[in-house]
């Protein structure tokens, strides 16, 4: 099987690998999943094995003009686009119309990437149907989406849509093994990385901010006092407390699906969660909002009288 150098999607390996074999490749794709999972890794290297002038059961060559120009980001035949700020706009999209109408200059294939695409202003969106409604026999164009739902309903029909899943634990595990050197990871912030290599990469770096978290529940029986004290990491990380935020949410869920008796409890932890959240969006205080989260959480975990 191709794409061997990316993990996870094996479904999807096989369908992109069968239509480079059978040549049955069509001119627009939709790749759909969350963010973090591949679907980038993989558009390149589909667009790569495409271009490639002597592929060899739908596997690239790596020695032709096309893979080499490619691997040094010169392949004229290849264009990647990405936001522009925030969106992707439609001046954007009218300057690679002028290009579509470009023929090839190393391949007999051009391929353009739109990465992100479901952040297309409408009209962005309006411009890009009429080069999918009737587009050169030579073009290959693939959409990059983490929220399909953001994507009119006229572009989505005229895609083959791929859909990518989450990848799995172990595999997660064994990348950052062989290739992160780390041998162990704390199954929360496993949970954390929600299938994700991307959001694992964007952890792993700050894995002891992680366990600090989790020492912060670990200790949630003692005095206030102490718990307070070994919850500097929130109160000094104020850029990365969603995340934080989520991964206390991943420690709650973890401890409702193994205290049956006591679940309750940490349901209404997930909620002073969630209001935290919402008082962070209204601007207040910040401290004042962490203040409100530890005391609460702790009150409402070692209050012997708490009522399911």
């Amino acid at each position: 099987m191709s794409f061997n150098n990316i993990i996870g999607n094996n479904s999807v390996k096989k369908i992109l690998t069968k239509s480079l074999i059978n040549n049955t490749i069509v001119h627009s794709y939709m790749f759909s999943g969350n963010k973090g999972i591949g679907k980038s890794l993989f558009a390149q290297d589909f667009a790569k094995k495409i271009l490639c002038e002597n592929k060899t059961n739908g596997i690239e060559c790596n020695e032709c003009k096309s893979c080499i120009e490619f691997n040094s980001d010169n392949n004229p035949d290849y264009i990647y686009i990405k936001p522009d700020g925030k969106n992707i706009k439609i001046d954007q999209i009218r300057e690679m119309q002028k290009k579509v109408i470009e023929k090839p200059i190393i391949s007999n294939k051009k391929v353009y990437i739109i990465d992100d695409a479901d952040t297309m202003t409408k009209e962005a969106q309006n411009c890009l149907l009429k080069t999918l409604e009737e587009p050169p026999e030579y073009i290959v164009i693939i959409l990059i989406v983490n929220n399909e739902n953001q994507m009119l309903t006229t572009i989505k029909s005229r895609c083959m849509k791929i859909q990518f899943e989450k990848i799995e634990d172990d595999e997660i595990k064994k990348y950052l093994n062989k290739y992160c050197g780390i041998n162990d990871i704390n199954f929360n912030v496993l949970k954390m990385c929600d299938g994700s290599i991307g959001k694992c990469f964007q952890i792993k770096d700050r894995i002891q901010d992680y366990l600090n978290i989790e020492d912060i529940f670990n200790n949630i029986n003692n005095s206030i006092i102490e718990v307070v004290k070994i919850s500097e990491i929130l109160y000094k990380n104020k850029d990365y407390i969603d995340e934080y935020l989520d991964y206390i949410n991943v420690i709650l869920y973890n401890k409702i699906c193994n205290n049956v008796s006591e679940r309750y409890k940490y349901i209404n932890c997930v909620k002073i969660v969630e209001n935290t959240k919402q008082r962070l969006l209204n601007n207040c205080n910040y401290d004042m909002c962490i203040d409100y989260l530890l005391f609460n959480m702790w009150e409402e975990i070692n209050e012997k009288n708490n009522r399911c």
